[in-house]
């Protein structure tokens, strides 16, 4: 079994997102509107007609689906529908068997976040980073961890290339809760001024893995496309 490494920049994330954008903030403080998404009155970002975008501050269940928008660049707007459909808390030696893990990994808890976002703008995404965080115990943006090879249980890749208007994916991302703490809510937060919009809901366990062999009959080979 080959034995590859972890980014260590599994805590900070990697992103290309403008500067302005927070990488981590201790201390999330604007006030969530509760219950499910509602549209805005006035979006808050240029976006396409008939786009409706989910409130700022919307307080969702998982399963629940938000249409947002965001700068990836200072020049585009991407325009997402989100839906935030599993979290999972797995452990090291569960997930992670023959990969070589760094000191600056101790005591951190690993979770897996499941969403199916679509592409309801205009912009390419193709090869941007999924723009979802966690926000831990001590109310810390945590963002997903970036691997140097592919991790099969749980990718955690940006979008393919291209990633145009109708596009629809499902991802799986990593993040690592630091020492002592734990996920408590997937967070769109995609600046500091940003009310965020939020999942929470039941913290299960990773699904079994898929069963391999010969495909059948009527199996065109086509797998699951967050993994």
């Amino acid at each position: 079994m080959s034995v590859l490494a972890l980014s260590s920049a599994a805590l900070t994330g990697c992103s290309d997102e403008p500067d302005d954008e927070p990488k981590a903030d201790p201390e999330p403080t604007a006030t969530s509107t509760p219950g499910s998404a509602t549209a805005s009155e006035t979006p808050y970002l240029p976006v396409p007609d008939g786009v409706e975008l989910t409130a700022q501050g919307s307080e969702l269940a998982l399963g629940d689906s938000a249409v947002v928008a965001y700068r990836p660049r200072q020049d585009v707007v991407g325009v997402l529908g989100i839906t935030v459909e599993r979290i999972e808390k797995t452990s090291f030696k569960e997930s992670f068997a023959g990969w070589k893990l760094g000191p600056e990994f101790t005591g951190t808890t690993p979770y897996f976040v499941r969403a199916t976002l679509t592409n309801e703008g205009e912009a390419d995404l193709g090869g941007r980073p999924v723009p979802l965080r966690i926000v831990d115990s001590a109310d810390r943006l945590v963002e997903p961890s970036q691997f140097k090879g592919t991790f099969k249980p749980c990718p955690s890749k940006p979008f393919p290339q291209p990633f145009g208007s109708g596009d629809s994916r499902t991802v799986c991302l990593v993040f690592l809760a630091p020492e002592g703490s734990e996920l408590e809510a997937v967070s769109f937060r995609p600046s500091q001024e940003f009310i965020p919009i939020t999942w929470t809901g039941t913290i299960t366990k990773p699904l079994p893995d898929k069963p391999t062999g010969n495909k059948g009959k009527g199996d065109k080979g086509k797998g699951d496309q967050g993994n």
